[in-house]
């Protein structure tokens, strides 16, 4: 397996498991990734997720052993496998299974979690690397941490979904200085950037990430807390605040009517440590996934 699953105390640790690559993501991540993320959304016992890397990096991006054709998908052997995307007449469907970013398919799969997800970036996180981190919500970085968009510089443009989260995370500016240089740069510039919350010793990394997944897991209620990371991420695409109101209105509702609610505030009187009873498997609201197409307002 490229991914190694560890759940201990309500935290899952997803660990990328190719050290002799430095974690290099190839179709296999991205297959375990998809999977470990799958798991952690259908698992009530998890209520938060570290990412890190094993050994001595985080991931340096795509694995390159197979040379230029990691990024040529015409001749790559797990994207022909999908069949060609190129018509009889010469042109692309745009639309075939194969023409997708494999990094961008986890992004989107992270970014559609219902646990808050940590990175804990031990060490060298380049291309794939960083933009797997950016849908995560709270990214942590060791002191030994280099990072880089080296898109340009292979002649290829960002993934990941990225041209959408990181200029939302640092600024129009920064994203454009990063990805259209494409040099790598240090922990500092990206804490000074907000791109992390935090620097780290590298013995100190982990326990930091789980200080703060801890603290997650054992006060927050996990269906308040599924909808507050989806109502975050997704409000940075909302056209106007009534758009949010909306949302936050029903779920104010939904939840005041909890189970959960109750036992918030009987443990805040009570001066001791909640116990919520809901869960993301069951308990999640009538009006979620409130922005898919439905058939009332």
């Amino acid at each position: 397996m490229t991914v190694i699953a560890d759940i201990m105390d309500g935290v899952l640790t997803i660990t990328l498991n190719r050290p002799e690559k430095l974690n290099a993501f190839n179709a296999a991540m991205c297959a375990d990734l998809l999977r470990a993320f799958d798991d952690a959304d259908r698992d009530d016992s998890v209520r938060a997720v570290i990412v890190t890397g094993a050994g001595r990096g985080f991931c340096a991006g795509a694995d390159l052993s197979a040379g230029s054709s990691v990024f040529d998908f015409d001749t790559r052997p797990d994207k022909a496998a999908l069949g060609s995307p190129v018509r009889a007449d010469g042109t692309i469907d745009y639309g075939h299974e194969a023409v997708r970013d494999n990094v961008g398919k986890v992004a989107m799969r992270i970014f559609g979690c219902l646990k808050p997800v940590i990175a804990a970036v031990n060490g060298a996180a380049v291309g794939a690397g960083i933009t797997l981190i950016l849908p995560m919500d709270i990214r942590l970085a060791s002191e030994t941490a280099r990072l880089g968009f080296p898109f340009v510089r292979r002649g290829i443009v960002p993934e990941g979904a990225s041209a959408w989260f990181l200029p939302r995370i640092v600024g129009i500016g920064r994203a454009l200085e990063w990805c259209t240089t494409g040099r790598l740069f240090d922990a500092q510039e990206a804490l000074a950037a907000n791109l992390v919350r935090s620097i780290h010793p590298p013995q100190e990394l982990i326990p930091a990430a789980q200080s703060i997944a801890h603290e997650i897991a054992e006060c927050a209620a996990p269906v308040a807390v599924a909808l507050t990371r989806q109502m975050m991420w997704r409000g940075l695409g909302m056209a106007d605040p009534m758009d949010a109101h909306r949302i936050d209105s029903r779920g104010v509702y939904t939840r005041g009517r909890s189970a959960d609610a109750k036992e918030g505030f009987a443990a805040l009187s009570e001066k001791r440590a909640p116990n919520f009873v809901d869960r993301v498997s069951r308990d999640m609201p009538d009006y979620f996934p409130w922005w898919k197409p439905r058939t009332y307002d």
